[in-house]
């Protein structure tokens, strides 16, 4: 079950000198906007060439208000979200459901939820929810992702 409290500060009150513990419940996240600059070089690294993504008559044409970012750069957030937290965190899985477009130049929120987390040997398998949003708090992207973490220690990005 999802967590209303949703855009809350899991590293509020956090300072250099205490240690935060990621548990059931916490939310990391992370905004960003993507440019037009991103989406050219996405293309460029995934051969995604399609018209939508560059060409704003094709993409009006589709039903879409202009160009769209590419749905699997909106979801790069989640696995940046969880390594720049846990440094060497291995990612297991991912499921997506593109909800909404994203267009260039909009502010995206992407947020992960810890909902089950499993000490296994000496690292510790970690389920999350896995969403964006639109500034406006409209769900984009929604899914679920699993990753080994080498510790529970979060650190402060």
């Amino acid at each position: 079950m999802w967590v209303p409290r949703l855009f809350g500060n899991l590293m509020r009150g956090y300072s250099s000198s205490s240690t935060m513990v990621l548990e059931k419940g916490h939310l990391l996240k992370l905004s960003r906007t993507f440019s037009e600059s991103d989406v050219t070089q996405y293309s460029k690294l995934s051969f995604d060439s399609n018209p939508l993504h560059f060409d704003a008559v094709c993409a009006r044409d589709a039903g879409f208000e202009d160009r769209i970012v590419p749905g699997m750069l909106v979801a790069s957030l989640f696995p940046r979200i969880i390594a720049s937290h846990f440094p060497g965190a291995i990612y297991v899985s991912q499921t997506l459901q593109f909800k909404l477009p994203v267009y260039i130049e909009e502010e995206i929120k992407g947020v992960v939820q810890a909902t089950n987390i499993r000490l296994i040997k000496n690292k510790y398998l970690a389920k999350f929810e896995t969403k964006c949003f639109k500034d406006n708090g409209v769900l984009v992207i929604d899914g679920e992702a699993s990753a080994i973490l080498p510790t529970l220690t979060i650190e402060h990005v």
